[in-house]
């Protein structure tokens, strides 16, 4: 049995230290006296006491506090067993045991308490302590002041001379470098001083670690700033000759606008018919065998001059019945929405609300003569043009449709005037709503 002075009698983080370095770890016991089989406990939430078997026998509470501290609060031995048992589990599944554990804890039959959830750097401070790969810790306190204060009147007594100091050993064989023995307390005073570390040293850490990568991707990085460094200098020499800088500028491509469908079954116009009635100008039921575009085509592209926007270039209109792909700047190049009255149409896009949607985008109804205009349709103001085409006649087909046509030049009219309104020019339209 140690002396009564001996640190290990007294400390359980030194005799925790000890247990781990010597390969036999403590027991969580539900007794102080834990000779008998029976009073071992795996659990620590009904444990009360931790037991150590060598070198001597020796049991410590498991609410008792150590020198460790979190947040300048002292950690029970509980909590730093705990912490140990956890060492190699990740930090999330750490903190879900912390807390079933405390749980147990204040349930009936547990041991009462509750246990310290370490935050990552003081768990890591705390493992590697334990394991003995460090020889001090910031978050554990020095021994007790008594200790401290003979330390302290020692190194005192060293330092006057008055006591202690550097015995020097008689040399050994002739030749041989004289050996040095040092004060015990003034190795004490050593002890407790930071090891100073060479940059060698502190990259290295305690692992050897390999930087041979660093190396290849400061390859990488130098050659590539030296290609953006010649980028840069043909930019400077292209921007300093104005006959050079307006050869080699490419034109820039106008954007197309967009007229969006309506994918209703009741729809007089669908992507099967739209594009021979804004071409044409002639009205084709959207399931007769006459239309021109295929049911199942969901992109379809038409041309049209627009005198006041671009009378020498016509503009290509992208005709689509649904915003799926839809990237976010395409909904600046919607110029027209044909609807049926039917607002589950906006639910995909941006605009969902029907006032918001033909501030952004004109409005396009169309219905058969002499039928009434829907009142939702109605309702939305000045927004939406209203139109009306002649009833598809089965016997006389294509045949005497001549009035399509002024429906679609008056489409084709509201659609100039509000892409006009709204900025469209010859080089494109608005870039944001």
């Amino acid at each position: 049995m140690p002396s009564a002075i001996d640190p290990l009698t007294s400390d359980p983080l030194l005799r925790l230290r000890h247990a781990f370095a010597t390969g036999h770890p403590p027991v969580p016991t539900t007794s102080e006296d834990a000779n008998a089989v029976s009073d071992a406990e795996i659990d620590l939430a009904i444990a009360t006491h931790l037991h150590f078997a060598a070198p001597f026998h020796q049991s410590f509470a498991l609410d008792t506090p150590t020198r460790f501290t979190s947040s300048d609060q002292p950690v029970d031995l509980r909590s730093i067993f705990f912490a140990w048992q956890k060492k190699d589990v990740a930090i999330p599944d750490y903190i879900a045991s912390a807390t079933r554990l405390n749980e147990a804890l204040s349930a009936a039959g547990g041991a009462g308490g509750q246990v310290r959830n370490l935050i990552f750097v003081e768990r890591l401070d705390l493992i590697t302590w334990l394991e003995g790969a460090s020889e001090e810790s910031e978050y554990i306190k020095p021994l007790d002041s008594e200790a401290s204060a003979s330390q302290a009147a020692g190194s005192a007594q060293v330092a006057s001379g008055a006591a202690g100091g550097v015995a020097t050993v008689a040399s050994g064989a002739a030749g041989a470098r004289p050996d040095k023995s040092i004060d015990p307390r003034l190795a004490e005073i050593y002890n407790g001083e930071r090891r100073m570390l060479d940059r060698n040293s502190v990259l290295r850490g305690i692992k050897p670690t390999d930087f041979s990568h660093v190396r290849k991707t400061a390859e990488i990085f130098n050659r590539n700033r030296g290609r953006a460094g010649q980028a840069h200098a043909s930019s400077t020499l292209i921007s300093s000759n104005p006959a050079l800088s307006s050869h080699l500028k490419k034109p820039s491509r106008r954007p197309d606008p967009i007229i969006l469908l309506s994918p209703s079954a009741s729809s007089l116009l669908r992507m099967s018919n739209i594009k021979s009635f804004l071409e044409s100008g002639v009205y084709i039921p959207p399931d007769s065998a006459l239309a021109g575009s295929s049911s199942s085509a969901n992109l379809l592209h038409i041309s049209r001059t627009l005198p006041s926007i671009d009378p020498a270039r016509p503009l290509r209109f992208i005709l689509v019945d649904t915003p799926e792909q839809f990237k976010p700047d395409y909904w600046n190049r919607v110029v027209a929405v044909f609807t049926t009255g039917q607002t589950w149409q906006f639910k995909s896009y941006k605009w969902q609300q029907a006032p918001d949607l033909f501030r952004n985008a004109l409005g396009l109804y169309v219905g058969w003569r002499g039928d009434e205009v829907p009142s939702t349709v109605r309702g939305w103001g000045r927004g939406v043009v209203s139109t009306a085409v002649d009833k598809w006649n089965s016997h006389t087909g294509a045949q005497g449709r001549w009035r399509d046509r002024e429906v679609v030049e008056s489409i084709w009219g509201s659609i100039e005037e509000a892409m006009r309104s709204r900025g469209w020019g010859k080089e494109g339209g608005p870039t944001s709503r």
